[in-house]
């Protein structure tokens, strides 16, 4: 039975082995056609480039950034990296940025979050010039994005749409829903779904009785950041569940709630004192039609479509026809 036959109408109730959807093939299927472009502009004498501002000492963003850059070597794209102090002000860094702006041979500019409380976010990401937006915050992006015109999009809802697409889930005509409304994750992945034909609904906090929404959906996005909030009893049989959650868990009341039944992710735990969760509890998966997984599924494609996004820009600034998303 094919995957779309998997999850007909007809079949929706009586869900076969759910599908698990391999992020990392799909982010490594990207990063090869990122590369293969990556050498068609070196013919024209083009060279990628992307600059990458990290404030600060946070370990985890620092091994993001580490891992962007060394993606960026990969694939032939042209990386550098500022490491400002996080004692840096706000017009400091509208200054870094402005030189960056200035500089024709980077074509992508992204500032590494969070950044400290004392500087003010919004501003330092809208100055950012819209064509060297590679992350996709600017308003112009997001205006473009909700008009459907061509641009450049944020990485992670981008990252689903081509796991539903490459994965031959089909998307117009489906109830999907959305729990969670940041700027980055949430909004943008509605509007995309949107685009594709779907019927979306957004939930969020104040969202009253969630679950009468949630088990209406033939397609369920999770990035609220809350580990296992969606539970089994929550999800539609057969639906699509795509968790951009993850949250690193250390209760081991909390581990064998989770993995009770995973001797693997157990050991894990036994070994490293924690555990990698998404937003939706691993026993729904077992009634889905298909999911991702967490680690291993969303956040796999987020520097894949980084550097895709990365390629894109360098096309647009250069009047080149970018590859269709």
């Amino acid at each position: 039975m094919s995957l779309s036959e998997q999850l007909s109408p007809s079949s929706v109730d009586t869900p076969s082995t759910p599908l698990l959807l391999d992020g990392v093939a799909i982010a490594g299927s990207i990063k090869s056609e990122v590369g293969v472009e990556v050498q068609e502009l070196a013919a024209q004498g083009i060279k990628p480039g992307l600059a990458v501002i990290l404030v600060g000492e946070d370990p985890a963003s620092q091994i993001y950034v580490r891992s962007k850059v060394k993606t960026c070597g990969e694939l032939g794209i042209y990386s550098e990296m500022a490491t400002p102090p996080a004692s840096i002000t706000t017009e400091e860094l509208l200054a870094m940025v402005a030189s960056l702006n200035a500089r024709d041979e980077i074509d992508g500019i992204l500032i590494q979050l969070p950044l400290p409380k004392h500087v003010d976010t919004r501003r330092v990401l809208d100055s950012v010039v819209p064509e060297k937006d590679v992350d996709g915050f600017h308003p112009i992006n997001a205006g473009r994005l909700q008009s459907g015109q061509p641009g450049l999009a944020p990485c992670t809802p981008a990252g689903i749409m081509q796991i539903l697409k490459r994965s031959n889930l089909p998307v117009a005509g489906k109830n999907a829903v959305v729990l969670g409304r940041s700027d980055i994750v949430g909004k943008p992945a509605a509007v995309m779904l949107i685009n594709a034909s779907a019927t979306v609904t957004v939930c969020h906090s104040k969202t009253k009785d969630l679950a009468s929404f949630t088990r209406s959906a033939d397609i369920l996005v999770a990035a609220i950041g809350r580990p296992g909030f969606v539970t089994k009893d929550m999800v539609k049989p057969g639906a699509v569940l795509i968790d951009v959650g993850i949250s690193r868990v250390t209760e081991p009341a909390e581990v064998q709630d989770f993995f009770g039944d995973d001797p693997t992710r157990l050991e894990a735990f036994a070994k490293r004192g924690s555990v990698v969760v998404g937003d939706i509890h691993p026993a729904a998966f077992k009634v889905s039609g298909a999911y991702t997984p967490v680690p291993g599924g969303v956040g796999a494609l987020t520097i894949a479509m980084l550097m895709q996004n990365t390629v894109t820009a360098a096309k647009l600034r250069r009047g080149l026809p970018a590859k269709k998303a």
